[in-house]
C-alpha cells in the first residue's frame, strides 16, 4: 500500500517573494517638477536664507527701484510678438558713370580707312588662389618594367633570389671551421729569435718648467759613505716618572 503524502494547508502569503508596499510610490504634488498630472497645482513659493546684513558686506539685494515685469517667468519671457521702428537706411550710393569730357572721339581714326594692327602690353595677370594647378612635374608615366602595366604587353619578366644555406651545395653539413679560421703559430716559439729592436720617438730638450738643481745644491764634504765619521746620538722621546723600571739583574736574598 502506498504511504500518505503530507497534508496540505492554506497558502500564506508571508510566504511569498515580492515587493512591499514600499516600494511602490506615487508622482508628488509638490512643486513643478514630475508633478501628479491628475492633480491640479497650487502657487508654489521658494524661502531662501536671510543675506547678511553687515557693515564690512555689501547688500546685494535689489532696492525698490528695480521693478521686475510680469511676463518674465522662471521658464523664460512669456509675450506676443513685438516689432521695432528703426531709422531710415541711406540710400545707395550711385554708379559712377564718365561725363562727357571723358570721351575723345577726335582721337578715333575714321573706320572706312586702313591702320596697322596695333597692339598693347599689359601687366601679367595674377593667378588664382583656388586653381591648384600641379607643376610639370607632378606628373609621372607608370612603369613599362614588369607585369602591373595596364595599356602595354608585358614581357616575361623572371626575379633573381638570394641563394639559400640550406640544401645547396655550400651548405656544411658537419659545421666544421674552414682553413681561415686557424691562426698560425709564431716562428718565435719553436726556432730562435732574432734580434729585435725598437724606434723610439726623438727625445725632447727640458723645458723652462723643468726645475734642475744648481751646483751650489750639491754639498759633497756631507756624504760618509765611503768614509769613515764622527759618532752621533739622537734624544728619544721622554718617558713618565711613574714607570716601572726594567730590572735585569735580580739580587738573591
Amino acid at each position: 500500500m502506498e504511504e500518505p503524502g503530507p497534508k496540505r494547508g492554506p497558502a500564506i502569503a508571508a510566504h511569498q517573494t515580492g515587493p512591499g508596499p514600499g516600494c511602490y510610490s506615487l508622482p508628488p504634488t509638490v512643486g513643478f517638477v514630475n508633478h501628479d498630472y491628475t492633480r491640479f497645482t497650487s502657487p508654489a513659493y521658494s524661502f531662501h536664507q536671510r543675506l547678511n546684513n553687515s557693515i564690512h558686506v555689501k547688500d546685494p539685494s535689489p532696492g525698490p527701484c528695480y521693478y521686475v515685469e510680469p511676463e518674465i517667468t522662471r521658464f523664460g519671457r512669456a509675450r506676443g510678438p513685438s516689432y521695432s521702428m528703426l531709422a531710415r537706411a541711406k540710400p545707395p550710393e550711385l554708379t559712377p558713370t564718365p561725363g562727357p569730357g571723358m570721351y575723345s572721339p577726335e582721337r578715333v581714326p575714321p573706320p572706312s580707312q586702313q591702320r596697322p594692327p596695333s597692339f598693347s602690353m599689359g601687366a601679367r595677370t595674377k593667378y588664382r588662389l583656388v586653381d591648384s594647378v600641379p607643376a610639370p612635374n607632378s606628373y609621372t608615366l607608370p612603369s613599362l618594367l614588369g607585369p602591373r602595366v595596364p595599356s602595354k604587353p608585358s614581357s616575361p619578366c623572371f626575379s633573381i633570389s638570394g641563394r639559400n644555406k640550406r640544401g645547396s651545395y655550400s651548405e656544411d653539413l658537419s659545421q666544421t671551421p674552414g682553413p681561415g679560421c686557424y691562426k698560425t703559430t709564431d716562428p718565435n716559439v719553436f726556432l730562435c729569435r732574432p734580434p729585435a729592436f725598437s724606434m723610439l720617438g726623438r727625445l725632447r730638450g727640458p723645458t723652462r718648467k723643468f726645475h734642475t738643481p744648481g751646483p751650489g745644491t750639491h754639498s759633497p764634504e756631507k756624504v760618509t759613505i765611503h768614509r769613515e765619521r764622527a759618532p752621533s746620538y739622537s734624544l728619544g722621546v721622554r718617558h713618565s716618572e711613574y714607570l716601572m723600571p726594567l730590572i735585569v739583574d735580580v739580587p738573591e736574598w
